[in-house]
């Protein structure tokens, strides 16, 4: 509990610092902005940082306070700042409008809209501290009985994608299909890794293979996000072993997704989604278009529409933060309602409306999207926080996902053997979902299926006697 105060009173304070400069629009923003790398600070490198001690620092960046942090608060919070650039008047941090700034009505909304997603930040981590403090002294762990466990995880990464692969195509089963197979991207990838340390052709053939396959895929969706994860999934598996060389690496290989995927993404979404050509081949004509001399002005076209509209999402919250509650009152306990509502199984309640419409109608409320539109543009978690019940909203139920979040991995870690299979496979497998978040109705059904699965499979695994009981932690 000491911990959590020592995080919790100047995480604080930098937030009432920020909320009692409201009147100054932009300074307000830049701190509730550069308060998020301030809570990175406290939890990765300040002398009293917030970590478990049981792994070294590098070995345990898979968890929650680590990758889930960056990623969630790092789209919530940090990306702003090139939307907050661009109503400045900049682009690319080159002033372009002749006119001099003036705060308005916006300024002060964006500068609200960081103040709430700082807040988020917050709890997010404050739950997960909490649940980090908890002993778990009568708690049974569980470990793989097998001395060659790598083989073990070969065997259950394969198993993972045959019986996800056999799901697929059974009704009501899909959901599962989901956790399955990302699970067996986990596996794969830590099966590379081990492959490559332990200098094993079979495990680096399986892994390398897999892992190729999946990336190829994650090529023809129109997804940025799923050719990213392959990225940092690789990133923060190698890391731990192979510091210098991922450090050197991974900032100049992200920029340059970063740069590229906007443009890849747009084409291969207007000529395959839109258009009547197959995913390969839209694929070849992105790569194409990428390999023109020309290509530069169009790109830096399209990615400063994608760094202020689509990267960070707080435009979107600026509409919804506009609407409640001056033009109708928070909905409170109605989003919530609903949530719960959609996790019962379809067959028990034939009537229940579809989620994805439920979820729709506030953003055709607010006027974020026109209902005539073809756009899911679903809320995230500190908005749809804040439309329920305002700052307390953000509050408390950003603490209760974070609390949940560090719950599910403490779970994972102590039925699957510890951080490498518990952490790294199950937990970011079953609930990869939460690392940038949706919307409550979906993220909800997402955390109970995603533990299900989890606990199906640990099942299986005590019954086959792959998983063996041991003593108790003291």
């Amino acid at each position: 509990m000491q911990q959590t105060k020592s995080f919790f009173i100047p995480a604080f304070f930098v937030f009432f610092l920020s909320l009692g400069l409201s009147d100054f629009p932009v300074i307000s923003y830049l701190i509730a902005w550069l308060g998020s790398f301030y809570i990175f600070y406290l939890t990765w490198f300040s002398k009293r940082r917030f970590l478990l001690k049981d792994l070294p620092i590098t070995s345990q960046i898979m968890r929650p306070i680590f990758l889930l942090q960056l990623i969630f608060a790092g789209f919530m919070c940090c990306t702003s700042i090139f939307f907050f650039l661009n109503h400045l008047g900049y682009e690319y941090f080159e002033k372009i409008s002749p006119v001099k700034f003036t705060a308005n009505e916006q300024t002060y909304l964006l500068a609200k809209c960081q103040r709430l997603c700082f807040l988020g930040h917050i709890s997010l981590v404050g739950g997960i501290l909490l649940s980090m403090t908890k002993t778990e002294k009568k708690a049974q762990h569980y470990t793989f009985k097998s001395r060659k466990v790598e083989y073990t995880w070969l065997r259950l990464g394969i198993s993972f994608y045959i019986v996800a692969f056999i799901m697929q195509f059974i009704p009501g089963l899909f959901q599962f299909f989901i956790y399955l197979h990302d699970m067996a991207i986990f596996a794969a990838s830590l099966i590379l890794l081990k492959g490559l340390r332990k200098k094993d052709v079979l495990l680096i053939g399986y892994g390398a293979v897999m892992f190729g396959i999946n990336f190829i895929n994650a090529t023809l969706t129109g997804y940025k996000e799923h050719i990213l994860i392959n990225f940092i999934i690789l990133f923060a598996l190698l890391f731990p072993y192979y510091k210098r060389t991922i450090a050197i690496l991974s900032l100049p290989t992200i920029y340059l997704l970063l740069y590229i995927l906007p443009t890849y993404a747009s084409i291969i979404r207007m000529q395959s989604w839109g258009g009547d050509k197959t995913a390969q081949q839209a694929r070849t004509e992105a790569f194409e278009t990428l390999l023109q001399d020309d290509i530069d002005e169009k790109i830096e076209e399209t990615n400063w529409d994608f760094l202020t509209e689509r990267f960070s999402e707080i435009g979107m919250f600026i509409q919804f933060v506009e609407f409640v509650p001056e033009k109708r009152d928070y909905y409170r306990g109605e989003i919530l309602e609903n949530s719960f509502l959609a996790l019962i199984p379809r067959a028990l309640y034939p009537n229940k409306p579809l989620t994805e419409k439920v979820a729709m109608e506030r953003v055709y409320e607010a006027g974020v999207v026109d209902r005539a539109s073809n756009v899911s543009a679903k809320a995230r978690p500190v908005v749809d926080a804040y439309l329920s019940f305002g700052y307390w909203g953000v509050f408390i139920l950003l603490l209760i996902l974070g609390y949940l979040t560090q719950f599910f991995n403490n779970t994972a870690e102590r039925w699957f053997g510890g951080y490498e299979f518990g952490c790294i496979v199950v937990f970011n497998g079953c609930f990869q979902v939460l690392w940038r978040g949706n919307n409550f109705e979906f993220m909800l059904n997402n955390m109970l299926y995603g533990f299900i699965t989890m606990w199906l499979v640990f099942v299986v695994l005590r019954k086959l006697e792959i998983l063996t009981p041991v003593k108790h932690n003291s």
